[in-house]
């Protein structure tokens, strides 16, 4: 029997082609030098550097994307002024928005242009605007006031009283401190109000001593944060570099705090914001209802009231500009319509019948 020839010094190496696995290249992308945050980053930068509030940055981003949007996902500075007039346009004919929704709109988009694209922007041509109505305020009577007070208890009672007392808007109530307080000169200090501007006010003398013992309840439950390490609040500004223990002095916590504990992403600290609004204004709603209230009145309609009835009382249109804190007077006048009786002082010759 004839043996096969065995070839000793074969090795696996010598596997035939097929049988080889290929090898695998990873191709790792280049790191990108190009560290320029994204648009709405800037935009978000932009107006934090200046002092915006948060909802107004919210309602600027918003309107840039609605804006470039329209345009099909057009970069702002590859557009101009023709595209600016289409997206205005478009916004007072076809979606009928108002006057001051389609101002709003404008407004965020020449924020972008001057001071994230650095354009100037130029004449925009025939605008076709929407209509601006001239509406009153609605206002409710004394006793109305005190049929929606009368259904609401708490520091929800104590925050309407408030904006109704002494003419706050709601956010400006809600952002109240506790040295914004001021007992003994029977004032409040409105901090950063409408158009970043302080102002004070009067402080109702009727609510002071539900004021107080609410205020000695929140004390106590700070102390308590304090003391299992929370009590922190957001300072303004760049006043938590400059005095890191302010946060969690009681001077600098919310008159109105949250009963939940929150926490700051960046520092991991834990305390209480400010009660948020929709909370107060579901409360409000409910109240007005209770009331049996037809009239579409909100929180804001406290502080109409508050400057109606001051003027019904015989006080100077000027101190009302100053309490409610208008640049303006123009602004205050609209107030003025309750001096004038109108058509109530007129008798119907049908009465007479």
């Amino acid at each position: 029997m004839i043996q096969p020839e065995i070839n000793h010094t074969t090795s696996f190496k010598e596997k035939p082609a097929a049988a080889t696995i290929p090898a695998i290249r990873v191709v790792m992308p280049m790191p990108t030098t190009d560290s320029k945050p994204k648009l709405l980053d800037q935009l978000s930068q932009a107006m934090r550097s200046r002092h915006y509030s948060r909802n107004t940055e919210s309602t600027y981003v918003h309107w840039i994307k609605r804006f470039i949007f329209f345009h099909h996902v057009r970069h702002p500075k590859d557009m101009a002024e023709p595209e600016i007039n289409a997206f205005l346009t478009h916004l007072a004919v076809k979606e009928n928005v108002s006057s001051s929704t389609q101002n709003q709109a404008l407004c965020a988009i020449i924020f972008l242009y001057k001071y994230v694209i650095n354009r100037k922007i130029g004449d925009l041509g025939e605008i076709i605007r929407a209509r601006k109505p001239v509406r009153l305020p609605v206002v409710m009577t004394k006793d109305e006031v005190k049929a929606v007070l009368s259904n609401l208890t708490g520091d929800k009672w104590i925050i309407a009283y408030l904006m109704y007392g002494a003419g706050l808007r709601l956010m400006e109530c809600l952002r109240l401190r506790v040295q914004d307080l001021d007992f003994s000169k029977n004032q409040i200090i409105v901090r950063s109000g409408k158009g970043d501007k302080d102002r004070i006010t009067m402080f109702p003398e009727s609510v002071k001593k539900s004021l107080i013992e609410y205020l000695n309840k929140v004390k106590k439950i700070h102390e308590s944060d304090v003391t299992n390490g929370f009590g922190r609040v957001l300072l303004p500004d760049a006043l938590a570099r400059k005095y890191p223990n302010a946060s969690k002095e009681w001077r600098w916590q919310w008159v109105f705090p949250q009963e939940t504990l929150w926490q700051n992403k960046k520092t991991g600290e834990r305390g209480r914001h400010h009660i948020d609004e929709s909370i107060i204004q579901k409360s409000v709603k409910d109240a007005v209802i209770k009331a049996g209230i037809v009239k579409r009145a909100t929180c804001h309609t406290f502080r109409h009231s508050f400057a109606t009835h001051l003027l019904e009382d015989g006080y100077d249109i000027r101190t009302v500009q100053e309490l409610l804190g208008h640049k303006d007077l123009k602004t205050t006048m609209i107030y003025t319509h309750v001096l004038n009786k109108g058509p109530s002082a007129v008798r119907s010759p049908a009465d007479n019948l």
